[in-house]
């Protein structure tokens, strides 16, 4: 049995004990190194907590999806052996998420392909840290454009703090597009392509898919120094690190590159080189393959 995040997890467990087969659990995050989710779940976020320490507790193998995140297990579950948590990254399929040159996607937005811009993708949570941005975007060039592919805000009053600050820089800057729907991938990789730089303002962050997705699209990260990122983001090299929940600094550190487009052109052509080559199914298929065999080598019937 494998299972993903904590409302698979207890399944997992469950049929493991069940059918008497190991159970391998994946670990995307961690419900301890996210308290904001109270505020969304009440109740709700004592029943996950349990579910995902009882999984990760009792597995036979427990999966991080970067170095960042092993240690976090291990920190937040002392009672997991440190043998039985392997590291395994996700990944991205690079023939799917590869540059677009196309731009009738960002005609139907109100994106201007002539002016720079700055692309977010992810949901409205504390986790994300999206106010972060929106802060840091007051002291931009007014001449860059901020993309927000942004939505389900996780409480109202995020929601209302989110409006708040997308209305102010309305007020004072063009180009602000704030699309709250989902969009489909082909649309986001268009976005992706086009982007100056990608802002990943997250404040906790095990891994950062969308990092490779943005990355596989040519585009420059710009993002926190939080979890699993650093295994992702090169600094100075396929993009900008910066401190969590800093706004000055993630600033300076997006106009750096606005301001420089060679400099950043030049990062997202090594970002792309970079997913290809250590971030593809392939490999990660064939990492949990091999923990597969290792958990069924010395029970026969199980082979």
């Amino acid at each position: 049995m494998h299972s993903h995040t904590w409302y698979a997890n207890l399944a997992g467990h469950l049929a493991a004990l069940l059918y008497g087969v190991p159970h391998v659990v994946t670990m995307h995050s961690l419900e301890p190194l996210r308290p904001w989710k109270a505020e969304q779940l009440g109740g709700g976020y004592a029943l996950s907590s349990w579910c995902e320490r009882v999984a990760a507790e009792s597995a036979a193998a427990v999966v991080a999806v970067s170095e960042g995140m092993r240690a976090d297990v291990l920190a937040a579950y002392p009672a997991i052996c440190p043998d039985r948590v392997r590291v395994i990254r996700n990944g991205i399929d690079t023939s799917e998420y590869t540059p677009d040159p196309a731009t009738d996607v960002l005609e139907r937005y109100g994106v201007d392909p002539g002016r720079p811009s700055v692309v977010f993708v992810g949901r409205i949570t504390r986790q994300k840290g999206l106010p972060v941005l929106l802060r840091a975007a007051q002291q931009l060039d007014p001449a860059a454009q901020l993309v927000l592919c942004a939505g389900q805000p996780d409480t109202a009053e995020l929601a209302g703090e989110v409006t708040g600050l997308v209305a102010g820089l309305r007020a004072g800057r063009s180009g602000v597009v704030w699309l709250p729907e989902m969009l489909p991938k082909r649309e986001v990789i268009q976005l992706l392509t086009h982007a100056t730089v990608f802002a990943c303002p997250s404040l906790y962050e095990p891994l950062g898919i969308v990092n490779l997705e943005a990355m596989a699209c040519g585009t420059p990260v710009v993002a926190s120094n939080v979890g699993g990122i650093p295994e992702v983001v090169t600094d100075a090299q396929t993009g900008l690190l910066v401190p969590p929940d800093d706004h000055i600094l993630l600033a300076q550190a997006i106009s750096s590159l606005v301001g420089d487009p060679a400099r950043a052109t030049a990062m997202g052509q090594l970002g792309r080189q970079h997913v290809k080559a250590s971030f593809s199914w392939a490999s990660i298929a064939a990492q949990t393959s091999a923990l597969y065999t290792d958990l069924t080598r010395d029970r026969p019937g199980l082979g």
